[in-house]
């Protein structure tokens, strides 16, 4: 059992903590699986508001659902359909404030309402993404976004 100390003050603090113990949980492990699944139960146990933290796996040209928090997801997601599939094709981070006024969103949860998705990128090869959902409209800001690269920089090497 892991216990980590993480602020809750200011993000830049908490993502700092954050990084910290990703680092350690992660550190000296090379299954994939494993990684993201404890990434995905740090995200959820430490960032406030989300009603969905996990991983889409790139397998075979689409993104394929991989270890996550929150209620069951759409399993297969298009590259350029939806936040995740914009995410992907584009290689940007995508930080939207209402997904409702997405181009294509795809609705796995109704209740969503604002999502974050970082690409994971590694020595050039696209291994998947990052997608955090709200209930909340613009629940993420620049600072999960720049949070949330750094956790994917430092993850993305022990998942490839």
């Amino acid at each position: 059992m892991y216990q980590f100390d993480v602020a809750t003050g200011s993000k830049t603090a908490m993502y700092r903590d954050l990084q910290g113990a990703l680092d350690a949980l992660t550190a000296g492990e090379s299954d994939a699986v494993a990684n993201m699944a404890n990434a995905a139960a740090l995200i959820w146990q430490y960032l406030p508001d989300l009603n969905w933290a996990g991983f889409y796996r790139m397998v075979d040209g689409e993104l394929v659902l991989g270890p996550f928090q929150g209620k069951a997801a759409c399993i297969r997601i298009p590259l350029g359909k939806g936040v995740c599939g914009a995410a992907a094709e584009q290689r940007e981070t995508q930080l939207v404030d209402d997904v409702h006024a997405f181009p294509g969103h795809i609705a796995c949860d109704a209740a969503s309402r604002s999502e974050l998705v970082v690409p994971i990128i590694v020595g050039g090869r696209l291994l998947g993404v990052l997608d955090l959902d709200s209930p909340h409209p613009s629940r993420f800001d620049g600072e999960d976004a720049a949070g949330c690269e750094a956790l994917m920089a430092l993850l993305g090497p022990r998942i490839g």
